[in-house]
């Protein structure tokens, strides 16, 4: 359970950073609307792309399973965002309300087990699972049914817990520096000593093990160009 509840905090802590305070109620401190649906439907449209499934071209080519996981983690900020929402737009209850809701839900005990292994899936059958997650983005309102259908999504391509965990960590601290350092106003210098900043924070979660969110910073703040 404190994995679930420290994303949810940091992912509440970043939104608030980027949003302001109040983007529960859909606008941000900019006046822009906020649709964290759509925002998931993108990303997982993305995700699809990482599978070679056009049938007229690269037909030997093979799922960039290193992207798919980036790509569930980016929807995983988004369904955790639009949980935040409704949770306190609807007054349900506080972030470890949330985690341990979470926590109970079908699939929950198969995502944290990482010596269990799932079922090996073709790529048409993995897209297939993925867009049964749309229909229900599309047709079904409740989040619970969202969350769980990630859940076994996750599980399913073998993003156990351990690593979505790690891997939210590292871009949501990321987006947290990125935030911090200019990206908004184009100040923000993306490439490192000829690396791409995800690159490096790649290498600094890959270099050590169980980093804490504030460790994280840090480094990265070690490792950016100071010359500029």
């Amino acid at each position: 359970m404190n994995r679930i509840v420290e994303m949810l905090k940091l992912q509440q802590e970043l939104n608030d950073a980027t949003n302001g305070f109040g983007w529960e109620n859909g606008v941000t401190k900019n006046g822009k609307n906020i649709d964290w649906r759509r925002c998931i439907y993108l990303e997982t449209a993305e995700l699809v792309d990482s599978y070679p499934w056009k049938h007229w071209k690269n037909i030997d080519a093979s799922p960039d399973y290193e992207n798919i996981k980036i790509e569930l983690v980016d929807i995983w900020h988004f369904i955790m965002s639009e949980t935040l929402r409704i949770y306190k737009v609807e007054s349900l209850g506080s972030i470890e309300d949330i985690a341990n809701m979470v926590c109970k839900m079908e699939g929950f005990e198969e995502l944290k087990d990482e010596s269990k292994t799932t079922e090996s899936l073709n790529s048409y059958k993995q897209i297939a699972l993925i867009e049964e997650m749309l229909k229900i983005l599309f047709c079904n309102s409740d989040i619970n049914s969202l969350i769980i259908s990630f859940l076994n999504i996750s599980s399913k391509l073998n993003l156990k817990l351990p690593e979505l965990y790690k891997l939210y960590i590292g871009k949501n601290i990321l987006n947290r520096f990125r935030q911090n350092n200019g990206y908004k106003d184009g100040s923000y210098i993306k490439i490192w000593n000829g690396r791409e900043d995800n690159v490096v924070m790649q290498t600094i979660l890959d270099n050590t093990n169980d980093i804490k969110p504030d460790e994280l910073y840090q480094k990265l703040e070690e490792a950016y160009p100071k010359d500029y």
